[in-house]
């Protein structure tokens, strides 16, 4: 792992710069090295600041975020495909503005549930469309990757089979996917099997429970994660994400279906987060030197 991140929504809703700010010293305050912050409109909020704050913490900045049906490049309305292209150049430009790593989340489709299957003319516009957006992050230094979510969020990617198949399409080294433990939960017959199908493809993972609170309260068999992150050498970031009510944005709200408090109070969570990530990472590690000796 390179980096113990932690998601902005654990402290607030990230409606002005000041609660980015406070977030920002929160997560380094807990010893965490990255804080993956929603899509930054250069128009709302300071970038530059962020970026002076981030340096003075240490913390790099992941951003990610979905898009809505008016931007959906998985579409057939060219209209909707070029605004959304468009947005994902500027959502790369200002990672880079702000001196962050990576942009990533639905990235390939509208954040919602759909009411038909893709269609193959969609898929392929989604597919042209992040090979261009991959050709930007790549000039801009900033890492591009797709996050697999489950069938209530997208209609595209819903497993790790599909992920792949979709970066393989587009043709570019410089989109990798990014994988949830959360969705995989829902969708993948077996999450650890389909981290080692991923191997050196995954770019970025979140760790999050099955009911979007408190890891080890809900139903993930989070060894068998952490084993086989070991089995692949995953060297990448790994940022906590967890949701409740009692930290509000709207449209995640919606999209997401946050209607109740799965938790209350930010700083004993993400404490325990970090702690309960590294057992599991040092557990995992334990179980490797004993099974490898003779």
């Amino acid at each position: 792992m390179r980096r113990l991140g932690i998601h902005s929504f654990v402290w607030t809703g990230g409606g002005t710069q000041d609660e980015l700010e406070r977030a920002m010293d929160r997560s380094a305050e807990c010893g965490y090295r990255l804080i993956e912050l929603a899509y930054l409109r250069p128009d709302r909020f300071d970038l530059d600041r962020l970026a002076q704050r981030s340096r003075a913490l240490d913390l790099d900045i992941a951003v990610t975020m979905g898009l809505s049906p008016d931007t959906d490049i998985s579409s057939e309305d060219a209209g909707a495909v070029g605004r959304g292209e468009a947005l994902l150049a500027d959502a790369v430009r200002a990672v880079r503005d702000v001196g962050g790593s990576k942009l990533g989340g639905i990235l390939y489709s509208a954040h919602g549930k759909y009411a038909s299957q893709p269609t193959d003319r969609g898929r392929k516009n989604a597919v042209a469309a992040i090979a261009r957006t991959a050709d930007i992050a790549k000039a801009a230094g900033v890492d591009l990757v797709l996050e697999v979510v489950n069938r209530f969020e997208t209609n595209l990617l819903n497993t790790t089979a599909q992920g792949l198949a979709f970066i393989a399409a587009t043709g570019s080294d410089h989109v990798r996917l990014h994988l949830d433990t959360f969705h995989m939960n829902i969708e993948e017959a077996n999450p650890a099997a389909a981290i080692r199908l991923a191997g050196d493809k995954i770019g970025y993972f979140h760790i999050g429970e099955s009911n979007r609170g408190y890891l080890g309260d809900g139903t993930i068999d989070f060894d068998l994660i952490f084993d086989a992150l070991l089995d692949i050498d995953y060297g990448r970031d790994i940022t906590f994400e967890s949701f409740s009510s009692a930290v509000v944005d709207e449209g995640l709200s919606k999209a997401c279906a946050i209607w109740r408090d799965t938790w209350t109070e930010s700083m004993p969570l993400a404490r325990h987060a970090r702690t309960f990530i590294e057992m599991k990472r040092e557990e995992a590690a334990r179980r490797r030197r004993t099974n490898a000796r003779p």
